[in-house]
């Protein structure tokens, strides 16, 4: 999509909560097959505001209509993250159903596909499996957002 921005300063990302359980989307990458849990989220394309790239990015990769409520987190990132920052809102969806959507960036489409979106209960991580428990980055966020949510 040539009109998003090269620069990738922030990732607008969508905590969807909804009966106590957040979804997330399951990259796979094309070159490896290594999988991996993530919050949706993505760039803003010039001229768009937090909360439209937000209900843009959910749908894309979600099929959900969002509504959004607040700011959770906003955070720097790692020195070597592609984004610099990231804003973390909660969303609430309001049509549609979850599925796993597309990648419309065709340089980020090239090495993944989101292949599974899934509801983790936020108040019992038993359930949640090895792969969200040990990803060093998708773990701690979550956790992060349960903390905000007041689930911790």
């Amino acid at each position: 999509m040539d009109d998003i921005s090269p620069n990738r300063h922030t990732r607008y990302q969508g905590a969807i909560i909804e009966d106590d359980h957040i979804l997330l989307i399951r990259h796979q990458e094309h070159r490896s097959g290594r999988t991996y849990w993530v919050i949706p989220g993505g760039g803003k394309i010039e001229g768009e505001t937090d909360e439209e790239c937000i209900r843009r990015e959910m749908l894309e990769e979600t099929h959900l209509e969002v509504r959004v409520e607040e700011l959770l987190l906003d955070e720097a990132t790692q020195p070597e993250d592609v984004y610099k920052h990231t804003k973390t809102y909660h969303c609430i969806p309001i049509k549609g159903e979850a599925r796993p959507g597309w990648e419309p960036e065709l340089e980020a489409a090239s090495h993944y596909s989101i292949v599974e979106v899934e509801w983790f209960d936020l108040r019992d991580e038993t359930n949640w499996g090895d792969l969200l428990t040990k990803d060093h980055i998708t773990y701690p966020l979550v956790q992060s957002i349960r903390r905000e949510l007041g689930y911790l």
